[in-house]
This record gives structure tokens, C-alpha cells and sequence, in this order.
């Protein structure tokens, strides 16, 4: 008897060996390995938590597992543990696994078409916001949508607008909810039961999925519900402060899979904006158009002087003039720049020295760097050509003329030029 148990057991290790050697690791690991194995009368039992896992490896997964069981010369069967000797003793005490999902997901019989109001959009971000709109409407081709942008840009509140008007069931979560929540299904043993909840559903939206880098475990479960919801058709939005390729602590597959959709950017609050979301908290229209050119284009920052405002008008019973608004707000402000703060803050994002700008070199980088300043000024300030030569080293008017039209030319053929050169004058404004 025990030689047959040991026997049994080698080749239940055996048959693992070979179903894990033809498929990827993270399929193994998240719908096999988990599996309970049982061998008799030359029939392997595979015995799945619940029916959906055994439909879904019945679906994907036949085919490896037929053809490892023919190399053995057995037949393979997926069942759902406990459904067929239901007295039976089981090898653990795992049996109905029960999963509490997250607080924020929602079955919504009428969709919220005004969800996107609130978001502003510039004209650099109407192709994003179309996207979004496009997603919440129905099953698109382009999922995953990944939406990536700095701090600020409103990527959680395009993510939130999806949320509230996509029809069907939504989940949605942060990376750092998605950490928790596995290890917590790992901890209860309601692995399978989680992987159920986050595939039950039309559309999946997480926020924020930089907070995954490094967590390799968590990675892979994340990576194969990616791959699990778009085989499905479902529709799935992803978040991140940086592109695919440009994110830290992902391996390339991870990064390949996160690509293969529409990949989005969200560019930061530009003046209009600032001023639109400013009066749409209430501030007054000249303070509001006053204030968005001292304020830099995080939304954060500009929603938490919008509630400033507000609150002092509120508990002081005073309107807020300008004058009001710059004393309460002498932290925050930025103050306004001399063309010379200007040259000197190019300087530093150009990577030059003042010294060398104004100096006689004419290095190709140095000349560049020098031209395109020229042209920031002319386009930002209402300086002469004489005042910005006399900036840059004491330039002719002829020398800077030429400078501006050189890098006109440029800007017709080098986009990345172009957006540098409309950066530094939306911040030198």
C-alpha cells in the first residue's frame, strides 16, 4: 500500500512537471498550481474551487492538459471540488471560499452621462477625454486604455468620470487597494474567490498602477487578470504617473502587456483651465484669470486654493478682491518673474550656464540653447528684439532676428523642439 501511495504520488509530480513546462509560469501558478490533483484508475481529476475556474480552465487550458495527459496515457477531467462525493473528506479545510470585495465597486442601473463635466479639458487632452468617453460607452477594440500623466492632471478623475457612467458592473481600485486586497485573499485562503470578484465584471479600472512596482507576486496575479478580462472582451482602464515603457520595477512582458492598448497621456492644467476650474469653484472672474498665471498646473494645488478662497469667504463674510486673494495666498503665488529670472531658469532646464549663454562659444547646443531662449522671449514677453539680445550677451537685433527664424524652421520638423519651446513659454508667462 504504501508503494502505491509513493507511486501515485511521483506521478501526480510528474504530471505537474509536465503541464507547468508547457505554460507560462503565471498561468501555472494562478489556475493550476492551486488545483487539487487526484490520480485513480488511470483518470486525473483536476478539482477546481468553483465552476467558474473550471469552466474557464476548461476553456483556455484543455489543451495542454489533454496532451500531457495523453503522454501519460490517462484521461484528465476538470471538476468543481466537492461535487461529486459531497461526504467525501477533503485534504483541506479550504472548501467554500468567501471573498468581501471592496466598498467602491457597483452594479449601476442608470449611467451618470454628466460624469465628465467636471473634468476641463485643454485642447492637448481632448483625445484622451474622447477615449474615455468612447470606453464608458460600451466594449471598445483599444482596451487596456492606459492613461498616464504627472500628479495632478486629473487622470483619477477621468478614471472616477468612467466609474460613474460606464453601464454594467465596474470595479474599480487603486494599486495599493489591489495589494491589499490579494494579500488579504492569500492570508484567508480565498485566492480563487478573488480572482472570481475581479472577473465578474464589464469593466475594470485601476488607478494608479505604479504602486505595484516590486511586488513580483502581485504583479503576475495583476498581469494575468489583464490577460483573463481582455480574452473576455472586457473593457479595462489603467492609471499611471509614467508610460509603459517608462515605469520602474515591471519586467518587459509586464510592460509589453500594458502597451498592447491605447496608451493615452494627460497633460497638466494650462492657463485657461487653472482659470475655468477656478470660477467653477466660485471665485470671482478677475481674481480667478489673475490668479491662474501665478499658479503652477497641478489641479491638486489649484482645487486647494479654490477651497481656501471659498472657506475665508465663508467664515469672514467678505468678498475676496485681488488684493485679498494675494495676502491669503502669499505661499502659493508664484512670484512674478524678471526676464532675467526667465533667462536664468531656461538656463537650468536647457542645461547651460548663464555664463556660457552670454559668452562668445558657439558650441551646436550652446548656439541652440541660445536661439530657442530668444525665441521663448519674443513669444512670452513684449520685449524688443534689442532688450532680449541685450540679455543673452549683449546680441544685435540682426543676430536675434536670425535666432527667431532659425527656430521657426526647426520647430516645422522637430516636434520634441516644438513642445520643449511651448513649455518654457507657458512657464515664462
Amino acid at each position: 500500500m504504501q508503494v502505491a501511495a509513493t507511486k501515485q504520488m511521483t506521478n501526480l509530480e510528474q504530471i505537474k512537471g509536465a503541464i507547468a513546462a508547457k505554460m507560462d509560469s503565471a498561468s501555472f501558478s494562478s489556475w493550476i498550481s492551486p488545483l487539487d490533483f487526484e490520480l485513480a484508475d488511470d483518470a486525473l481529476t483536476l478539482r477546481a474551487q468553483n465552476q467558474f475556474s473550471a469552466d474557464f480552465i476548461n476553456s483556455v487550458h484543455s489543451g495542454v492538459l489533454n496532451a500531457v495527459a495523453a503522454e501519460f496515457g490517462i484521461s484528465v477531467n476538470v471538476a468543481v471540488r466537492g461535487a461529486a462525493a459531497k461526504n467525501a473528506p477533503v485534504a483541506n479545510d479550504n472548501n467554500v471560499q468567501r471573498y468581501t470585495p471592496v466598498k467602491n465597486d457597483s452594479v449601476k442601473s442608470a449611467r451618470d452621462a454628466s460624469a465628465f463635466d467636471d473634468f476641463v479639458a485643454s485642447d492637448e487632452n481632448a483625445f484622451v477625454l474622447s477615449a474615455c468617453k468612447k470606453i464608458a460607452s460600451g466594449a471598445v477594440a483599444f482596451s487596456p486604455l492606459f492613461i498616464y500623466g504627472p500628479a495632478g492632471c486629473g487622470k483619477s478623475l477621468l478614471a472616477g468620470a468612467i466609474n460613474a457612467s460606464a453601464a454594467g458592473r465596474v470595479i474599480m481600485m487603486t494599486g495599493g487597494q489591489f495589494v491589499a486586497e490579494f494579500a488579504r485573499s492569500l492570508h484567508d485562503r480565498a485566492v480563487f474567490a478573488f480572482k472570481d470578484y475581479c472577473r465578474n465584471c464589464d469593466t475594470f479600472i485601476m488607478d494608479d498602477v505604479h504602486t505595484l512596482a516590486g511586488k513580483r507576486a502581485t504583479c503576475e496575479e495583476f498581469l494575468q487578470l489583464v490577460m483573463d478580462l481582455r480574452a473576455a472582451g472586457k473593457n479595462i482602464v489603467l492609471t499611471a504617473n509614467a508610460a509603459p515603457n517608462n515605469l520602474s520595477g515591471f519586467d518587459r512582458r509586464m510592460q509589453a502587456v500594458l502597451a498592447s492598448g491605447l496608451v493615452a497621456d494627460v497633460a497638466l492644467p494650462n492657463v485657461h483651465v487653472r482659470a475655468v476650474m477656478l470660477r467653477r469653484a466660485g471665485v470671482a472672474s478677475d481674481v480667478a484669470d489673475a490668479l491662474s498665471r501665478r499658479i503652477s498646473g497641478n489641479g491638486h494645488l489649484v482645487c486647494g486654493i479654490a477651497l481656501k478662497i471659498k472657506t475665508y469667504a465663508e467664515l469672514m463674510g467678505a468678498t475676496v478682491d485681488m488684493d485679498v486673494a494675494q495676502r491669503l495666498l502669499a505661499d502659493t503665488l508664484e512670484k512674478s518673474k524678471t526676464p532675467i529670472v526667465m533667462v536664468k531658469s531656461m538656463c537650468e532646464k536647457l542645461g547651460v550656464s548663464y555664463d556660457a549663454v552670454c559668452g562668445a562659444g558657439r558650441s551646436r547646443s550652446l548656439v541652440l540653447a541660445r536661439q530657442t531662449m530668444m525665441a521663448v522671449l519674443k513669444e512670452s514677453t513684449n520685449m524688443s528684439l534689442t532688450e532680449i539680445g541685450r540679455l543673452v550677451g549683449d546680441r544685435d537685433h540682426a543676430t536675434v532676428l536670425y535666432a527667431i527664424s532659425q527656430i521657426e524652421k526647426l520647430k516645422k520638423t522637430d516636434l520634441v523642439l516644438s513642445a520643449q519651446i511651448s513649455q518654457l513659454v507657458a512657464e515664462c508667462r
